[in-house]
């Protein structure tokens, strides 16, 4: 796995909002490091506003990887995204620098700790079957049906998580075993191995949700509207995952007429805040990844690795 074949390489993750960005560049520096994004979104090329990617001037200040590498009508797996983020590592170290993840999606952060999940392939049937029900159902009554034979998974995952839940119920059905049970590699030999080297933002959720609600304004100042009208004029529509992305899907349906902009402000807000309370609990189950306040990385990882 890439964390064992690069011993140096260090992860910040946090929800988002958290300012894990912005802490990135200053580790980064005092670290001697490059940054490779561990965020799906920020792949996509002219989605920059609304995925918070830094600036042209800070990508000069530390080299990042991993960013405006897919058309906005391109799909990305987690195993393509593997294989690129260990590519990266190799490239960095080969310069003698320090390779430090930051992003906050969560599936990514979990192949980069534990590896590729190894379980039955995807059928197509029984997805199919599944997102019939979905789409008749709700996701919810998935969710509770997930409930009954897979509790863990289910705790996990978030009503609304559909795609996921959908993956988990066709596990059980194509092996009788849950999801998590498949999932051997969440394991505390996992956390002894490298312990201290990832590390997620805690704020206070009081600071954390105004530190949302005020980044949504700013990117709407900054031209997301501007920025998601000129998705919309692509030569090619995009694809499911960039259509779905968090500020673009509000923001389509406005440039639509379906809300006027105080509500769709209001609606990313209320999304973004959903999506950290998701983030942190992936973190908070996850036995490597440690709580920190920003203040506090500097003095934790305490720079003797250098």
């Amino acid at each position: 796995m890439i964390l064992d074949e690069h011993p140096q390489a260090l992860i910040l993750t946090g929800p988002t909002g958290s300012g894990k960005s912005q802490l990135a560049l200053d580790l980064a520096a005092r670290l001697d490091a490059e940054i490779i994004s561990m965020d799906s979104m920020a792949l996509y090329r002219r989605m920059d506003i609304g995925t918070a990617k830094p600036t042209a001037e800070e990508r000069c200040r530390v080299p990042h990887h991993l960013l405006d590498v897919l058309e906005p009508w391109e799909s990305a797996s987690v195993a393509w995204w593997l294989e690129r983020a260990e590519k990266c590592c190799r490239d960095i170290r080969s310069r003698g620098k320090r390779p430090l993840f930051v992003g906050g999606t969560p599936l990514y952060l979990k192949a980069l700790l534990f590896g590729l999940f190894d379980g039955p392939p995807a059928d197509d049937t029984i997805r199919r079957r599944l997102s019939d029900e979905a789409a008749a159902a709700g996701g919810a009554a998935l969710h509770a049906r997930l409930a009954a034979v897979d509790p863990v998974s289910a705790a996990r995952l978030h009503p609304n998580d559909v795609r996921r839940v959908i993956r988990a119920l066709e596990v059980w059905e194509l092996t009788g075993r849950p999801i998590s049970d498949w999932q051997t590699q969440w394991n505390t030999a996992t956390s002894d191995r490298i312990d201290g080297r990832c590390f997620y933002l805690d704020l206070p959720r009081s600071e954390l949700y105004a530190r949302i609600d005020a980044r949504v304004k700013r990117m709407i100042a900054e031209g997301l509207i501007e920025e998601a009208r000129a998705l919309r004029q692509l030569e090619r529509p995009l694809s499911r995952e960039a259509a779905q992305a968090l500020g673009y899907k509000e923001m389509f349906a406005y440039l639509d007429g379906q809300a006027d902009l105080t509500t769709t402000i209001q609606n990313i807000q209320t999304r973004s805040r959903q999506l950290a309370r998701r983030q942190l609990t992936w973190f908070r189950h996850l036995p490597s990844c440690r709580p920190i306040r920003a203040e506090l990385t500097f003095a934790a990882w305490g720079f003797t690795m250098l």
